[in-house]
């Protein structure tokens, strides 16, 4: 049996060795590369778009994914994409914000239908997808970021684990002090399985 050093000698600080004779050639890639190839790789989106009066106001767009209860399946969040378009003039103040919910209650919900990222796929979801255009209330806040205007993305590459019977909420608001056009848009990935 070999004898190999983990780190090589000052001049080749790493040393690395494929090992794993099991897969070859050795490849390493996200899980979602795997979930979107096998079909269980799922996207939802929502836009709210509102020309605010001349004491401006705030506008927002949640997303809520439901598992259901006894699905037999678990929720792996792999992104949070979204953005904030602002209109702004010289007198107007701006400020965004992403917040992430467990549970929660949405107002005035309207159904989403999860899009299968592998479109020659004929899987669909077992979650239940809801969007608003209010912020929820109640539940537990797990997760709070000020936005500013423009794109968003957070990888998380199944960080948040919504396990049958449990829920996630992703809420993007945007605020100006006078009037002006604010578009809020919010994108969930997640794969299950």
């Amino acid at each position: 049996m070999p004898n190999d050093y983990v780190f090589d000698e000052p001049n080749q600080p790493v040393y690395t060795k494929l090992t794993n004779t099991y897969t070859s050639p050795g490849i390493v890639a996200p899980p979602e590369t795997n979930a979107g190839a096998t079909g269980n790789m799922y996207v939802v989106n929502a836009i709210n778009s509102t020309t605010l009066g001349i004491l401006g106001g705030s506008v927002t767009i949640t997303i809520q994914v439901s598992n259901p209860a006894g699905s037999g399946k678990t929720l792996y969040v792999s992104r949070e994409t979204g953005g904030v378009n602002v209109a702004l003039n010289l007198l107007s103040s701006f400020s965004g914000n992403l917040t992430l919910t467990k549970g929660g209650t949405l107002t005035s919900p309207t159904t989403l239908s999860p899009v299968n990222s592998n479109f020659g796929s004929a899987r669909t979801s077992v979650m239940t997808a809801r969007s608003s255009t209010a912020a929820p209330t109640g539940g537990t806040t797990f997760y709070s970021v000020p936005l500013q205007a423009g794109p968003f993305l957070y990888n998380e590459n199944g960080r948040y684990v919504v396990p049958p019977g449990q829920t996630i909420t992703m809420s993007v608001s945007a605020s100006l002090t006078v009037a002006g056009l604010v578009g809020t848009s919010a994108d969930l990935v997640w794969w299950e399985a």
